[in-house]
């Protein structure tokens, strides 16, 4: 069987980050530079769909490596609402593979014209988004022809470490980053966790993460809705004891997206409790434990991303041209 675009794309990434961390080295440098002496008292990440994932990371790997506050942003505010804020002294990053939703480019115009500092992830260098920040930092991944990102996600994903390290001048982590390519080549050979069979009879899934494992597990989620049209959300596995505990009453299935980081062990106690009710749970979790903890997520993703293209074609979806998706989708 000739395998799909999506699956093809995803085994790239090796590759396109071993590239994409020695282009982009001197840009992270100078902007680093930039972020130590703006001494920003806030940072906003402005994104839709995957790239608001990966904003979600952004939030914990700058809050953990940075101790800077992270939020969201609101396009609507000013797309919609057509306010402004006080951004004096925040840092705004977009995320945006194609640079082009008239929502996040009426938000970064604002974001200037309101003091704060720019900067724009993005994969296409030739997009009006290039135009309006302070700084661009490619995302590098090429041309993504299925419309569910995987490499761009993963891509995205280094390069907030690689800025956020030199950022925060740790060597250890820039070190560790290095390794990142070949770890996620061995990633591409592995068994895979997650089988058809594991979703054949499923319409509906949580999956419990935390911290990092949280940020992508959000991802997670949107892959299994565009691709397998199964209703997926993700929680963190302390906030899922709040409330959505009771749905565990319900004909829903349970997966635990496991990362190797400080959070391993206290998710690790929630994921016996569920266990211990007799709550059945699929695993997923990054066979390579020797790497730094703030990568142990992208093994993960890379793996899973490998996984969910090979079950939606067996279960006979087509994760490359999902149904009512489009790869540039343009919202007010």
């Amino acid at each position: 069987m000739i395998p799909s675009i999506m699956e093809q794309e995803t085994k790239q990434t090796p590759e396109l980050i071993e590239k994409q961390l020695i282009l982009n080295h001197p840009i992270t440098t100078r902007i680093g530079a930039k972020l130590r002496q703006l001494d920003p008292c806030v940072v906003v990440f402005i994104g839709r769909g995957s790239s608001d994932h990966a904003g979600v990371f952004g939030k914990y790997l700058i809050e953990i490596e940075a101790g800077i506050p992270v939020s969201p942003s609101s396009p609507s505010v000013s797309s919609v609402y057509f306010k402004k804020m006080n951004l004096k002294r925040a840092v705004i990053i977009v995320i945006s593979q194609s640079g082009r939703s008239p929502d996040v480019l009426t938000q970064v115009r604002m974001a200037r014209s309101c003091g704060a500092y720019t900067i724009a992830l993005i994969n296409d260098e030739t997009s009006p988004l290039a135009n309006l920040v302070d700084e661009v930092l490619p995302i590098r991944a090429e041309k993504e022809i299925a419309v569910a990102a995987t490499k761009s996600y993963l891509c995205t994903l280094s390069a907030l470490i690689q800025l956020t390290a030199h950022w925060t001048q740790n060597s250890l982590l820039l070190r560790e980053l290095s390794k990142l390519p070949n770890a996620l080549k061995k990633i591409n050979s592995q068994t895979a966790q997650l089988k058809s069979k594991d979703l054949k009879a499923v319409s509906s899934l949580i999956i419990l993460g935390r911290g990092f494992g949280f940020a992508v597990a959000k991802e997670m989620a949107l892959k299994l809705k565009e691709i397998c049209s199964i209703h997926a959300e993700a929680f963190s596995s302390a906030e899922f004891l709040h409330g959505p505990i009771a749905l565990i009453q319900h004909d829903v299935a349970l997966l635990n997206a496991c990362v190797h980081d400080e959070s391993l062990s206290i998710h690790q106690v929630r994921i016996r409790e569920l266990e211990s009710k007799g709550v059945h749970l699929l695993h997923l979790s990054p066979i390579n434990t020797d790497i730094h903890p703030r990568l142990s997520s992208l093994l993960l993703m890379q793996r899973f991303y490998l996984d969910i293209a090979k079950a939606a074609v067996k279960l006979g979806f087509d994760p490359d041209a999902p149904e009512g998706l489009k790869k540039i989708t343009k919202t007010l």
